[in-house]
């Protein structure tokens, strides 16, 4: 049930500003927003009683026969949307939603009630859990990739850049939004950018990457511009990630930071034995994290993004770093996770690396030596001895490892596991099955 203030401040704002429609939002397993328009003389209704649909038509939901869901709204997470102007009808508002059963209890299959339930965990044992991710993005001229909108590199500013305004806009539109942005800029491929959102507590960052991902696509498509979160929609280029930087509170502070860590990393036992959990069930949850068969073009060497599982400080080529620490800075002690990438369902992404976390601080585990060479120049057998792994090489390879880990088992639960695991199953029979372009000039000539 809604708390009576957040719902009476939603109601009244609605009223006030002459608003029509309110736009329920919910994710489906994989990630793909979800939405339906209520108008204002059923918003107090919905906010008692929910608003019921078809679940059976939402991948990963429920099966025909057992269809109905229920909406709920959280009226902390009402925004007007900025690209829907106020004019008759008032402009439309929008609300993250929680998916219920018809009998009111949390439906196993939402996304958001699977990272809630991790948090859950995590405030049992006294911690809560900030998240601020970096999600990377290509505009091209259309929705076919063919035409790239500029050269520019790492930094570029214009003329190089022609994308700067719409990187401002996007900007400006996530601010009206709620959601703090702390900067923007010109990524390391041509036509790719990327804008990081201030830190927050991880379910309001996961909301706010849904509202992300949706607000740059919109903001392109009203100037006549397609913009993608594909991991590597260009070969040959370094692919798009989702770095996420990640640490753990309790209500004395930082449970991360220690001043006085004897290897001088400032990093608390807590710290060390959840970066261990992430390193340990990496390439358990990397099917989630990195869903698509084109996420593993990008998982590969030469293009800055990790394959070996270990952690560093200053090495940018580990999977996991832990940013140097800055005197008078315990507040900014954090992990980043540089594997993702921005095409990942956010809550499910979130819990997973969360319940990795926990886990290890769970099992008590010891955190391996650092990383300090160039991990991508080293032979086999280096990596070998010094017992770094590596990342699965392909989505079944991953889906594999997924498959079999009670720990994601746990996190998620079996509704949403099983699912999973049956739809990327499909995918990736279907990916090795295809006869692709490279193929037919590879070998089409000669044989």
């Amino acid at each position: 049930m809604a708390k009576a203030m957040d719902k009476d401040f939603v109601l009244k704002s609605v009223e006030e500003r002459g608003t029509r429609f309110i736009r329920f939002w919910f994710t489906d397993v994989l990630g793909f927003l979800k939405s339906f328009a209520v108008t204002d003389s059923e918003l107090e209704g919905a906010f008692e009683e929910g608003m019921g649909f078809d679940g059976s038509s939402i991948d990963g939901f429920t099966r025909i026969e057992e269809s109905d869901m229920v909406a709920f709204p959280d009226p902390a997470t009402f925004q007007m949307l900025p690209w829907r102007a106020a004019g008759e009808g008032g402009g439309t508002g929008r609300m993250f939603c929680d998916v219920l059963n018809p009998d009111g209890t949390p439906f196993e299959g939402d996304p958001r009630y699977a990272l809630k339930r991790v948090l859950k965990k995590a405030a049992d044992m006294g911690y809560t859990m900030y998240v601020g991710p970096e999600l990377e993005f290509f505009y091209f001229a259309d929705a076919d990739g063919t035409e790239i909108l500029d050269q520019g590199g790492y930094f570029d500013l214009t003329p190089l850049d022609v994308a700067s305004d719409l990187r401002r806009e996007t900007v400006l539109a996530l601010e009206k939004l709620g959601i703090p942005v702390e900067y923007s800029h010109h990524e390391v491929a041509p036509s790719q950018h990327e804008i990081d959102l201030r830190y927050a507590d991880a379910l309001t960052m996961a909301d706010n990457v849904m509202t992300y991902r949706l607000t740059v696509k919109e903001i392109a498509y009203a100037n006549g511009v397609y913009a993608t979160f594909m991991p590597k929609p260009i070969q040959g280029q370094n692919g798009s990630g989702m770095h996420v930087h990640q640490s753990l509170f309790t209500k004395d502070g930082n449970a991360m930071f220690d001043a006085n860590d004897p290897e001088g990393y400032h990093l608390s036992a807590v710290g060390k034995s959840y970066i261990a959990g992430l390193l340990k069930y990496a390439p358990e949850f990397c099917a989630v994290t990195n869903q698509f068969v084109n996420s593993y073009k990008r998982l590969v060497p030469g293009y800055e993004a990790p394959v070996y599982v270990c952690w560093a400080r200053r090495n940018r080529s580990a999977m996991v770093r832990v940013p140097m620490y800055k005197p008078g800075k315990e507040v900014a002690t954090r992990v980043e996770l540089r594997m993702p990438d921005p095409s990942a369902n956010p809550y499910l992404a979130f819990a997973v690396m969360l319940g990795a976390g926990l886990k290890g601080i769970e099992e008590g585990l010891t955190l391996a030596p650092e990383a300090t060479n160039n991990i991508f120049h080293m032979s086999d057998a280096e990596l070998d001895a010094a017992g770094i792994k590596t990342l699965p090489k392909d989505l079944g390879e991953a889906i594999e490892l997924f498959e079999k880990s009670e720990l994601m088992k746990e996190v998620l639960g079996e509704h949403i596991h099983s699912f999973f695991v049956a739809n990327k199953k499909k995918e990736w029979s279907e990916y090795v099955a295809y006869v692709s372009p490279w193929e037919q000039d590879k070998y089409l000539s000669i044989l």
